[in-house]
């Protein structure tokens, strides 16, 4: 019997929390490219948290799965934002159930005593803007991996 290697591991299911801007930041790249329909969105007022289901392009695996030759691959993964005050969007027209959204960034805007502003961007320029008392987000992965249906690794052409 061979000895084990490191990448024939499973891949562990990320389970990441942002509490400051360089935590954000992480999650805010692995998440970048994410879609979602606009149904997958769910805020709860009583327990002041806002919750995206997101299929994740999975950007820590990219590099690999170019250098082995193996499909690129995506997940389902939740983003959770507690602590939320209040969510309104600009440019997503919540009542259209048949529209897919794609997460291009998150960014923090910090106010007062640790409140502030997350926005959440997408292309076309759609943006959720989250009144929160802190930073408090939290990205999961919640299924095993599959492969990306467009075969393909997400494009950024220039501006």
């Amino acid at each position: 019997m061979a000895d084990a290697r490191f990448q024939d591991a499973d891949p562990a299911p990320l389970a990441l929390l942002a509490s400051d801007v360089e935590d954000l930041t992480v999650i805010a790249t692995l998440a970048q490219d994410a879609v979602l329909p606009v149904t997958e969105i769910a805020y709860d007022g009583r327990q002041r948290q806002l919750a995206l289901l997101l299929n994740r392009f999975r950007w820590e695996d990219a590099e690999a799965a170019r250098r082995e030759n193996r499909p690129y691959e995506r997940v389902r993964a939740v983003l959770l934002v507690r602590d939320v005050v209040r969510v309104q969007s600009d440019g997503i027209d919540r009542a259209d159930k048949d529209l897919i959204l794609e997460l291009l960034t998150l960014q923090w805007q910090a106010g007062e005593d640790g409140a502030g502003l997350l926005l959440l961007e997408f292309a076309g320029d759609g943006t959720l803007v989250i009144d929160a008392e802190c930073l408090n987000v939290e990205l999961r992965d919640v299924t095993r991996p599959y492969v990306a249906p467009s075969g393909k690794l997400p494009q950024h052409p220039d501006t």
